[in-house]
């Protein structure tokens, strides 16, 4: 058992279920996940972060992977500050965390999440890590290496049901696989360099790239833009993001995300889906 005696006010279900994460699950006794072959279970006890099945050699990862390492609170407070409208989306939900996840897996998820929805999201990588991961010893399969994923065909890929996007992953994994795109390399670029390197992955557009900046590399300046960002900037922000984010402006748009989806007014297509749940930036 690992704990983070502090976990800075994070909401784990707001983190968890938001769109930027679909290896995670509820259960009975808290939110069962896997990340970098590491599969745990997490729960909050008061303000403590409580991940059962990891141990005190992984406290570096898991510090990261939730960003533990950055002050939310003291984030938040010149976001609230700085912007009344932005307060107002921070303090709707002010527990979502911008997670770390691997880069390759973030990558892989959201070529999959493309016009597509979080429980179909879910279902495709799990048939992916079951069909092609390796086995972890507490149950539960590792995402896919780059190399295993590059050595399939489309047709290999049936199994996933995932459409046209089976050769999208396939030339990712080929590309990252053949040291063509390397996270090192994206790292340290701009994030101007790094977003254009990404955007030579076939099917791989500005919102893909900013999804996969964001949550698998830690551009904080990011912005991933999708119908509802669009829809909310318009009504909210409509003369851009506030000037209290700059540099963290894709945190912040997480906050501006969640709001819209739940208080600004459905348009007609949005109505039409009814229960579907959205990716958040697929």
């Amino acid at each position: 058992m690992l704990i983070f005696e502090n976990a800075g006010g994070m909401d784990l279900a707001a983190t968890l279920d938001c769109g930027q994460a679909f290896r995670w699950k509820e259960g009975p006794n808290g939110w069962q996940g896997i990340a970098d072959g590491r599969a745990v279970s997490a729960r909050l006890e008061g303000p403590a972060l409580v991940l059962e099945g990891a141990g005190e050699a992984d406290r570096q990862f898991w510090q990261q992977y939730f960003a533990l390492d950055l002050d939310y609170p003291a984030l938040l407070e010149k976001f609230c500050s700085g912007n009344r409208k932005l307060a107002q989306c921070v303090r709707s939900c002010p527990g979502i965390r911008v997670l770390r996840q691997p880069f390759f897996e973030v990558l892989c998820t959201f070529i999959i999440s493309q016009n597509n929805n979080i429980p179909r999201i879910r279902a495709i990588v799990e048939r992916l890590c079951e069909g092609l991961g390796q086995p972890l010893a507490g149950g539960g399969y590792a995402f896919p290496t780059p190399q295993v994923l590059a050595a399939q065909t489309e047709e290999d890929l049936a199994f996933l049901r995932a459409g046209w996007r089976a050769g999208y992953l396939i030339d990712a994994a080929r590309k990252v696989a053949s040291g063509q795109v390397r996270e090192e390399t994206l790292r340290g670029l701009s994030y101007e360099e790094a977003r254009a390197l990404l955007m030579g992955i076939k099917g791989v557009g500005p919102k893909v790239a900013d999804c996969v900046l964001l949550f698998g590399l830690s551009f904080w300046q990011a912005f991933p833009m999708d119908v509802w960002m669009k829809k909310a900037m318009a009504q909210l922000f409509p003369r851009g993001i506030p000037v209290c984010c700059r540099g963290f402006q894709g945190i912040a748009q997480q906050y501006i995300f969640d709001y819209a989806r739940r208080n600004l007014p459905k348009g007609a297509e949005e109505k039409k889906k009814g229960a579907k749940k959205p990716a958040s930036h697929g």
